[in-house]
C-alpha cells in the first residue's frame, strides 16, 4: 500500500512540473518595427537610398532579426529584394526612375515571425524626368474580393501624383481577367457608380491614371462579386 501511494505521488508531481513548465516556455512574436525612411511617398530621392525603421521589442528578450522586403508593385509579386539583417537600417542601390514599396517585419530567435510593418511607396528620381508618372491607384471600395449584396456599387480608390497635376481616370469593367471593357474615360473624381450587376457573377476592375501630360500608369485588377 505504501509504494501505491508513493507512485501515485510521484506521477502527481511529474504532472505538475511538466504543466509549470509549458506555461513558462510560451512564446510570443516581436512587435511590429515602424518605417523610417523614405516617409510614405516621398518622391526624387537619390537611387541609393538607406532604408531604416524602428526598433522591435520581444517579450522574452530574444534576439531579433528583421526582414526587409522591397518590390515594384504594392502586393509585393515582382520583389527586387528581400534581405535579413539585426541592424535597423539597409542601404540598397536601385534603379533610376522607378516606384518602390517597400515594407519590414521582425523575427526572434526561436522563429516567432511579427506581422509585417505598413507599406510605404517612395519614388527614385531619374535624370532629366521633366514629368512623373502617376503612382499606382489603391482602391477603396467595394473591398478585394468582397460579395456585393445590392444590385448597385460605388467603385472607388486613390491616387498621388509626385508633380501634382491633375489627374483623369479611364475605368475598367467586366467579367474577364483582365477587364477589357472601358466603361467611362476621362473621369475628373476617383469614383464611378456601377448599377445593374448580375447575381453569382465575379466582376474585374482596374483603374488607368492619366495626368494630362502624357503620363499613364495602370492599376492591378482587382475583384468583387455580386451575390
Amino acid at each position: 500500500m505504501k509504494k501505491t501511494s508513493l507512485f501515485i505521488l510521484s506521477l502527481i508531481l511529474l504532472v505538475s512540473c511538466s504543466s509549470g513548465g509549458d506555461e513558462g516556455d510560451a512564446q510570443t512574436p516581436p512587435t511590429i518595427p515602424g518605417l523610417v525612411y523614405p516617409t510614405n511617398n516621398l518622391v526624387c530621392i537619390d537611387n541609393t537610398v538607406e532604408l531604416k525603421w524602428n526598433a522591435s521589442s520581444d517579450a522574452q528578450n530574444d534576439a531579433i532579426t528583421y526582414q526587409l522586403d522591397v518590390a515594384t508593385d504594392n502586393a509585393f509579386t515582382k520583389n527586387v529584394v528581400t534581405s535579413t539583417t539585426t541592424m535597423l537600417s539597409k542601404s540598397l542601390s536601385l534603379e533610376k526612375g522607378k516606384f518602390y514599396y517597400w515594407r519590414v517585419k521582425a523575427i526572434d530567435s526561436n522563429n516567432k515571425v511579427g506581422k509585417y510593418s505598413s507599406v510605404y511607396t517612395f519614388f527614385t528620381e531619374n535624370e532629366g524626368i521633366v514629368n512623373h508618372l502617376p503612382f499606382i491607384p489603391e482602391i477603396k471600395t467595394p473591398v478585394l474580393h468582397s460579395s456585393i449584396s445590392g444590385s448597385t456599387t460605388t467603385l472607388s480608390w486613390t491616387a498621388v501624383d509626385a508633380d501634382n497635376d491633375n489627374l483623369s481616370y479611364d475605368v475598367y469593367l467586366g467579367t474577364s481577367n483582365p477587364p477589357t471593357q472601358k466603361v467611362a474615360s476621362d473621369l475628373s473624381t476617383a469614383t464611378y457608380e456601377v448599377s445593374s450587376l448580375t447575381p453569382g457573377t465575379k466582376y474585374y476592375w482596374n483603374i488607368v491614371v492619366k495626368d494630362g501630360k502624357g503620363g499613364t500608369t495602370i492599376g492591378q485588377v482587382w475583384s468583387f462579386s455580386k451575390q
